[in-house]
């Protein structure tokens, strides 16, 4: 019999018309249908379904989720792997804010005044707006952004999976690269971070050698960056960051 659209909204925690909208997009289409014709919902359906808030709450657009799901090279355990990477760094950011705001809270009760050293501890010596400004600043982030942003309106789910596949293949192939001990300083691993910058200059936006370096530094300083390419290969996103600057070096 499968669940009507109704009680799947209610089970997700979502509202009926977001139901319907992933159905028109082809995101989460129900796999039955009642004899009146209406969407029925089966077990695979709530999987999927899980799936696609998870990459939501993290912060995916749709498009990236309807791809990565649709993967063919890609299971659900892979899914929940990298799903579990992203969520974990974020449960242990958020509890370490918590922590910050506990002790605040009580210092705050008994009339203890924190140093600013004390009060700012949680967020570390890392500016959060550091990269983001300098990439602004220097290369204009704002357009490049609505850069991306044109581009992006304009792909369809085609696009978006060749996109995913490339990334997907290139990942294989820098995992490999650093089992195999390639340095980062190395010639297969540099040509790789170029891949890389051409890559996002192909789909994206222009990806000069500076700013490819900026991003670089950002797939490490920013957890969420380092949980991504972690999850293809542990370390990945240090030697990677240390690749784009090698390259950057080379073509210098």
């Amino acid at each position: 019999m499968g669940y009507s659209v109704g009680q799947v909204a209610g089970f997700a925690g979502v509202t009926v018309r977001t139901l319907h909208h992933y159905d028109e997009i082809g995101l989460l289409s129900p796999g039955g249908r009642s004899h009146a014709g209406h969407r029925r919902y089966g077990d695979a359906d709530l999987d999927r379904l899980q799936r696609i808030l998870f990459y939501r709450e993290l912060g995916f657009p749709l498009e990236e989720v309807a791809v990565l799901l649709d993967d063919p090279q890609s299971d659900p355990q892979e899914h929940l792997r990298r799903q579990h990477a992203l969520l974990t760094d974020r449960i242990a950011r958020l509890q370490q804010m918590a922590k910050a705001v506990e002790h605040a809270m009580e210092a705050n009760k008994m009339g203890i005044n924190l140093t600013p050293e004390e009060k700012f501890e949680v967020f570390g010596d890392k500016d959060p707006e550091q990269y983001a400004q300098e990439v602004e600043e220097r290369w204009g982030d704002t357009e490049a952004y609505a850069e991306s942003q044109r581009r992006a309106a304009s792909y369809t789910k085609d696009d978006w999976q060749r996109i995913q596949d490339e990334s997907a293949e290139w990942g294989r192939r820098y995992a490999a690269a650093m089992e195999a001990g390639e340095p980062a300083d190395g010639e297969a691993a540099m040509d790789l971070a170029e891949e890389h910058r051409l890559h996002i200059h192909t789909w994206f936006y222009d990806c000069p050698y500076e700013m490819h370096t900026c991003l670089g530094e950002m797939y490490v300083a920013d957890e969420r960056f380092t949980a991504f390419y972690d999850a293809v290969k542990p370390g990945m996103a240090v030697h990677l960051r240390d690749a784009i600057l090698a390259n950057g070096v080379r073509k210098a």
